[in-house]
């Protein structure tokens, strides 16, 4: 009996291993030699594709948290083989707007115009530089990158499955999702800082705000006075395709001003709102509002672990010639 639970804790270890492995042969200089300017070509594409609109900047950190939860930061979120059956295909990756895809694309044609760099740096690493400009551009930290992700083969919908947090989490439920990637509630507190610039459908939290239960119609978590504007801006039978933004006061600026609407029962998601209600993350919400430095400090560390989940390193996966497709 004692070497088959030594067996099953091994098996239970291996991904996390490999996992560690593999994010140790991650390094900020990997393309020194053969692609020395890529960060400023990166920095270029992004800055003229962020001043032809906004939402380059929440699409594209989006794009880069629902890569890494799915199969590891490899790019498999681009993938579209035309089948319907890949990830961005999954209810939960069907809201990802298409400027963070259009944004990498455009990258990935930026870096492949100069012929040194044309086909040697990876999709995941072009969409991990591009997160950190789109960050910078907000007026978030600038933070070193590691380099050295290769690109996945595989793309599912059913991959997506269970795999991304839903907007009525609570902290338990978040907790055990970021810590199956080694990500621990701080990081996650900060990661969630991240809607400082996003966006949601109405769909998204309509419950909360006309028919959260059979006592409250409105969440009574939820700031009343911002619950009667979401009802303005977002009606029953509204379009499904407007979005608001998560954070009401500042929503073009990357800060901690979504702690401090935390603090005013003004969360857009009960998963965000929870970070607050809950006695147990509460105070690192209230560090938070009150230390922009020390949110963006958390948020540079958690970025750069969710950047090591689940990469493919070396000799596994592939360099993609087309980020939407396999080779």
């Amino acid at each position: 009996m004692e070497n088959r639970s030594i067996i099953v804790v091994s098996f239970v270890l291996l991904p996390l291993l490999f996992t560690t492995i593999s994010a140790q042969l991650l390094r900020p200089d990997f393309y020194r030699t053969t692609c020395p300017n890529l960060e400023s070509i990166v920095r270029s594409a992004v800055q003229t594709k962020f001043q032809q609109t906004f939402v380059t900047a929440p699409a594209t950190l989006r794009l880069f948290f629902h890569d890494c939860f799915v199969r590891g930061c490899d790019a498999s979120v681009l993938l579209a083989t035309g089948n319907g059956n890949n990830e961005k295909d999954h209810p939960d990756d069907i809201s990802l707007a298409g400027d963070g895809f259009d944004t990498v694309i455009k990258a990935k044609a930026a870096i492949d115009s100069n012929p040194q760099c044309r086909n040697k740096v990876s999709c995941a690493d072009i969409l991990a530089l591009a997160t950190r400009e789109v960050v910078r551009l907000t007026g978030g930290p600038f933070y070193t990158v590691e380099l050295g992700r290769r690109d996945g083969r595989i793309s599912t919908k059913a991959g997506v499955q269970r795999q991304l947090p839903h907007p009525t989490f609570n902290l338990d439920q978040l907790n055990s999702m970021f810590t199956r990637h080694g990500l621990s509630q701080i990081d996650m507190i900060a990661l969630s800082g991240a809607h400082t610039i996003g966006f949601a459908h109405c769909g998204r939290f309509s419950k909360r705000i006309f028919n959260f239960s059979p006592r409250n119609k409105i969440d009574p978590s939820l700031n009343f006075a911002y619950a009667l504007q979401l009802r303005q801006m977002c009606p029953i039978n509204v379009d499904p395709r407007i979005a608001i933004n998560m954070d009401p006061t500042t929503p073009r600026t990357f800060d901690n001003v979504y702690y401090q609407n935390l603090q005013r029962g003004m969360g857009l998601f009960t998963s965000d709102q929870i970070l607050f209600t809950d006695p147990r993350s509460r105070n690192t919400v209230n560090l938070f509002a009150s230390n922009n430095a020390a949110f963006q400090q958390a948020f540079v560390t958690a970025m750069t672990k969710l950047g090591r989940v689940g990469v493919l390193t070396g000799n596994r996966g592939e360099i993609r010639r087309d980020c939407s497709r396999p080779n």
